[in-house]
């Protein structure tokens, strides 16, 4: 390997590096299950893995979603608040 090709080499997995700390950051990471269904990992110590129906249904739920959150808040905890 010449020395222009290890330098594009190095930069190539510095920008590699980088875009995967980004995602890493957000903490939240999709997958496939072995059985179908699609997995979030990151909310908390077991993925949620639900499958793509159920995925919609709650999607469009998004707005009753918040808007009961919003009218329940002071019931509502953070996961820091135990």
């Amino acid at each position: 390997m010449t020395e222009h090709e290890m330098k594009a080499e190095l930069d190539r997995l510095r920008a590699e590096n980088e875009a995967l700390k980004k995602t890493s950051s957000k903490g939240l990471t999709l997958k496939v299950s072995e059985k179908g269904g699609l997995s979030v990992y990151g909310l908390g110590r077991f993925p949620v893995t639900l499958y793509k129906e159920q995925w919609n249904r709650l999607l469009e739920m998004t707005d009753q979603i918040r808007s009961f959150m919003k009218a329940n808040e002071a019931g509502l905890r953070t996961k820091d608040q135990r």
